[in-house]
């Protein structure tokens, strides 16, 4: 069955396309959800008188992914996690664990737009990730994975930081 998209359905297309499904699909999902309308003269007509509002919204949505793409590419994650003295960590890097750190820089990209070059990621260093944009833009953000500090490591710090204030301390008396 043919029909119009009303609006942009993940993994069909965009408002305005016409596409081609299944009977059962168009019948018991799109149209009942106005996600579509049927194929016919009237709705073509519809969707003709439409079409620059319609490139006017694809227009915009392309341009807040340019201005998303630059704030992306500028913007470093750092993630720390719990490694061993090798540098292997306890955990993995995920797609999840990413997405939660681009939440807490301000950006709310879903995890599903996110692709790491393996699955995950299960040592310290710098990665590179990919975040699927709209269209065919993609961004490249950095990612490092440092080893969280350990409260042995902490109180080590502590008294490196205690040992060089005493001689300070000292010489002012």
């Amino acid at each position: 069955m043919k029909v119009i998209l009303n609006v942009d359905v993940k993994a069909l297309g965009e408002e305005g396309d016409v596409k081609n499904v299944a009977n059962g699909y168009a019948r018991n999902f799109l149209l009942p959800r106005n996600l579509a309308v049927p194929y016919n003269e009237a709705t073509v007509m519809m969707f003709e008188a439409r079409k620059a509002e319609i490139e006017a919204r694809k227009e915009q949505k392309r341009k807040d992914s340019a201005s998303l793409k630059e704030k992306l590419e500028a913007a470093s994650i750092v993630v720390e996690m719990p490694a061993g003295a090798n540098g292997k960590l306890y955990g993995a890097v995920t797609t999840h664990v990413i997405a939660d750190a681009l939440a807490k820089l301000g950006f709310e990209i879903e995890r599903k737009r996110i692709e790491l070059a393996g699955i995950t990621i299960k040592t310290v260093g710098t990665y590179k990730a990919t975040i699927k944009l709209y269209e065919a833009q993609t961004a490249e953000i950095h990612v490092v994975v440092k080893a969280q500090e350990t409260a042995e490591d902490k109180a080590a710090a502590k008294e490196k930081a205690a040992a060089k204030a005493e001689p300070k301390e000292e010489a002012a008396n």
